[in-house]
């Protein structure tokens, strides 16, 4: 199996022109967050701007609005309708649909409920950009995998193993016996970028080419971490490279910037948030 390096990360990150502005840049969509799970869309928004997506579109409930404003300046937000339990309501899906976009990001923070899954599933079914799915937004497909197969667009899902089990009816033990294995039937059987994330992060792309990781460390294993790697990746598919370019250039990147962060702070003392801010050391350490 091949593996992944700095040409990895030159390969999906271009340099920007002279006359470059935030509409040449890529504009992403990021669903997100609900009451109590705020943090999740700030860390996916916060790492996809310091990526380098010109414009930020950050769709999520009205309630944790002044909460994630207050966080991140840069982004455009777009406070929606919720449920009475502080949850996006598919109410908003036709809103959402009609935002202009290069990419979606669906899943941090959204937790799992009736209006999720009709996010998700119109999303899949309606979406003509490519889109990035995490966490809740693959425990919604967990029921229904198949649609995968009716999006429009290039779709890269970012499971963890127990997250990947419930798609492919296993458990996370037989996930991880045979990583390589899992990731690549699932990319070809469903027409994905499989990012299978891990102890060596598994990259597949449908047409059967796989990646493993070489960066990242025990001290990324916190809560957080996937929320980060989920905007990273968005943010470069948002900018218009080929999908598994980027996702295979986030998840180097996502594992340098934790690296950074471990030398600096120590494993058991860095956070997520520290990894974004060792993002913009991570690009320059890759020669972008």
């Amino acid at each position: 199996m091949e593996r992944t390096d700095k040409n990895t990360v030159k390969r999906a990150i271009a340099n920007r022109p002279d006359d470059a502005h935030k509409g040449t840049m890529g504009t992403l969509l990021s669903v997100c967050g609900c009451y109590g799970m705020a943090g999740a869309g700030i860390l996916s928004s916060m790492a996809a701007l310091r990526c380098g997506v010109g414009l930020l579109k950050c769709a999520l409930p009205r309630s944790i609005y002044p909460i994630a404003a207050s966080k991140v300046l840069e982004s455009v937000y777009l406070p929606l309708a919720e449920t009475a339990d502080g949850k996006i309501s598919a109410d908003n899906l036709p809103f959402l649909l009609s935002q202009s976009a290069g990419a979606a990001l669906l899943g941090c923070g959204m937790s799992v409920c009736d209006d999720t899954r009709e996010l998700v599933y119109g999303f899949l079914t309606e979406y003509e950009k490519p889109m990035v799915l995490d966490a809740d937004a693959l425990n919604c497909l967990a029921q229904q995998p198949q649609l995968l197969k009716k999006a429009k667009a290039p779709v890269i899902i970012t499971p963890h193993p127990a997250e990947m089990a419930r798609l492919v009816g296993a458990t996370a033990k037989d996930v991880n016996a045979d990583r390589e294995t899992v990731a690549r039937r699932f990319a070809a059987e469903y027409g994905v970028t499989v990012v299978l994330k891990g102890a060596g992060t598994v990259i597949a792309s449908p047409e059967g080419r796989t990646l493993l990781n070489t960066t990242g460390n025990s001290g990324m294993a916190t809560g957080g971490s996937g929320d980060v790697l989920a905007g990273m990746c968005a943010s470069l598919t948002a900018q218009g490279k080929p999908p598994f370019d980027c996702a295979a250039a986030a998840v180097y990147l996502h594992g340098l910037a934790g690296d950074l962060a471990a030398k600096r702070l120590g494993k058991i003392a860095m956070l997520p948030s520290d990894m974004i801010d060792e993002i913009p050391n991570a690009l320059a350490a890759c020669g972008v």
